[in-house]
């Protein structure tokens, strides 16, 4: 992917911004998958501890679960190699494209996320295992589980810089049109694979309704099963499922995750640095965010290597697969790239096996990078590639 000459001093101020994070990297004892931000105080390191606890709960139906549902706890799904890394499930969303263009997610109907296991009194009472999805779907994906490692700081980049790098009509004639999805409300979407979902306490608060079916007072109702009412009987426990208090301080737990620490750099590695630069893969996957003010002290005005821009890029039909919001069945938000080196599995459905082969599935916006990377000699792919995974 690629920019204009225009954005390569902001370019290259970004990677000299990373090499000095890796210079203090070197300074201090880099985190660990599942540590806290360095800098918390007392209280926020408490509020840490508590919410980990909230985060490892295990659900039934007597205390919340269901009925239907996708884990029991927020850790089955984040848990490899620490609590808050990535998981090994896979799950099902289903949209509508309609004729007029517009986009819808099915919530009437269950959607967009189509829980995967039901509790033994929905099985009993309706004779299923798992949400149908319904027969006016136009598109179903596939999810893998990301880790949500430095998911904090990234709520905590301002709206404004992420518009700012914005160009949905292409003005510049880069062949990039980076645009923001926006939730229904207007707001700026950043977390999910479509950038949907504006901040981290709804991106929570969601996964409790969506992937447990623990309400809350943020999302107080079950829903439906597939549009029909849930039957009487089979959800004992009142609403909210899950209390303000034990909601926030799971809030807390992810907020304060510390973002996954790259892996020392080899002389090969810094070559394919460069490269990936030269390729033009940084004009998406921006090397460096800064966060904004925020009541947080350890979340304000902080660098992070993130390696994305939290915009909506297309990449091309082979890869499509829901639209949700704004965003067209090709459109995904720009991955973050920082902790690769944990990752198992690559791109949104976990369809590719290694690094090079995402890189190789890129289209649409990415195809100029995809093709130059394909371009490159054995010597100088395989710097790229070790650049990538010690990411």
């Amino acid at each position: 992917m690629r920019r204009a000459e225009g954005m390569l001093a902001p370019a290259v101020l970004s990677w000299a911004a990373f090499a000095m994070l890796l210079l203090c990297a070197g300074c201090s004892r880099p985190a660990k998958p599942g540590d806290p931000l360095p800098g918390l105080t007392r209280a926020e390191r408490d509020r840490f501890d508590r919410g980990k606890i909230v985060f490892q709960r295990t659900f039934a139906p007597e205390t919340g679960l269901g009925p239907l549902f996708n884990a029991d706890r927020c850790a089955e799904c984040h848990e490899d190699p620490a609590v808050g890394g990535r998981g090994d499930e896979r799950e099902t969303h289903a949209t509508a494209l309609r004729h007029d263009g517009t986009c819808d997610d099915l919530a009437a109907r269950g959607g967009p996320v189509f829980q995967l296991h039901a509790t033994p009194a929905l099985t009993k009472a309706l004779g299923i295992d798992a949400e149908p999805i319904p027969p006016e779907a136009t598109e179903r994906a596939t999810r893998t589980t990301p880790d949500i490692l430095g998911f904090g700081l990234l709520d905590a980049v301002p709206t404004s810089e992420i518009l700012a790098r914005a160009d949905p009509d292409d003005r510049d004639g880069d062949g990039i049109s980076g645009r923001p999805n926006r939730f229904p409300d207007g707001r700026v979407g950043r977390f999910g694979r479509k950038a949907f979902i504006p901040t981290l306490r709804e991106f929570n608060a969601g996964a409790f309704i969506n992937e447990q079916g623990v309400t809350s007072t943020m999302f107080p109702d079950e829903g439906t099963i597939a549009g029909a009412p849930i039957p009487a009987g089979v959800d004992p426990v009142p609403e909210p499922e899950i209390n303000d208090a034990d909601l926030a301080l799971a809030d807390d737990f992810v907020r304060f995750l510390a973002p996954p620490s790259p892996l020392r750099m080899s002389l090969a590695s810094w070559s394919g640095r460069r490269l990936f630069t030269r390729l033009e893969c940084a004009a998406c996957h921006l090397p460096i965010l800064r966060t904004g003010d925020s009541p947080e002290p350890a979340l304000r005005y902080r660098r992070v290597a993130a390696y994305t821009d939290l915009l909506l890029h297309d990449m091309g039909p082979d890869l499509a697969d829901i639209c949700l919001g704004l965003a067209k069945p090709t459109e995904f938000r720009t991955e973050p790239l920082m902790g690769l080196h944990l990752s198992q599995v690559f791109l949104h459905d976990g369809r590719a096996k290694t690094i090079e082969e995402a890189i190789r599935m890129h289209g649409g916006e990415a195809t100029r990078s995809r093709d130059l990377f394909a371009a490159l000699s054995d010597r100088d792919r395989r710097s790229l590639l070790e650049f990538l995974g010690r990411l």
